[in-house]
């Protein structure tokens, strides 16, 4: 199907991006993204270098069952906590799981990101909370996933494994992780000067989310 080789080759060239900027590296972490007008996502396969991968590595998957529909390789180990992202935000179109170096150093401390910033809420959400830890691959991880889900954030750390964000699109969740990246690398050095982090004024934080929740609905119907 042309939907199909479409997305597989989003995913490989929104991989080699991320490993050109340095989101990505080796085989660490996990793209996926959904095809429209169908109930199936492209996703990375395990451990395949991203610089060797062509469309054809890149594994399709129905969503509900999370049955190959095409793809030479095993899927990634994270398909099922891909799938529940899917299932549960129509909104989100795009996927990306990193060991991204400041927002991984914030998962080791257990360290949420409050609003620090107006463009921060306006497309990650009010916050970037902690995701509990859950062994990569497992059911408990995709449960403690789909917990959260519900926040309506864009971005998510995964205590003491990386990052997780979405987008609506490759250029959308591109530019929240290297938004996400900045408010982690902000956040750590507001830290160890041990003085108070302020945050953006209540009636700002919303009215900046609002704009996030409107771009969901948007993309959901």
């Amino acid at each position: 199907m042309e939907a199909w080789k479409t997305a597989q080759q989003q995913v490989v060239d929104l991989c080699r991006t991320l490993v050109e900027k340095g989101f990505l590296k080796a085989t660490e972490g996990n793209v996926s993204v959904r095809i429209p007008g169908s109930t199936a996502f492209a996703i990375t396969p395990s451990s395949y270098d991203y610089l060797k991968m062509e469309p054809a590595d890149v594994v399709i998957l129905e969503t509900a069952t999370l049955a190959v529909q095409a793809g030479e390789r095993k899927p990634s180990i994270e398909s099922g906590m891909h799938a529940a992202v899917y299932q549960h935000r129509p909104d989100v179109q795009v996927i990306v799981h990193t060991h991204q170096v400041y927002a991984s150093a914030l998962a080791l401390v257990n360290a949420p990101i409050p609003a620090l910033y107006d463009e921060q809420v306006r497309y990650l959400g009010r916050s970037v909370e902690i995701i509990p830890y859950a062994p990569s691959g497992t059911p408990f991880l995709k449960r403690n996933v789909k917990a959260k889900l519900r926040s309506g954030n864009n971005a998510y750390i995964l205590q003491n494994h990386g990052a997780l964000v979405f987008g609506t699109d490759p250029e959308r969740v591109l530019h929240n992780l290297a938004l996400l990246e900045k408010c982690a690398l902000a956040y750590l050095l507001a830290l160890c000067t041990e003085r108070r982090v302020t945050r953006i004024p209540l009636p700002i934080r919303e009215l900046a989310f609002a704009k996030l929740k409107a771009d969901e609905e948007k993309y959901k119907a």
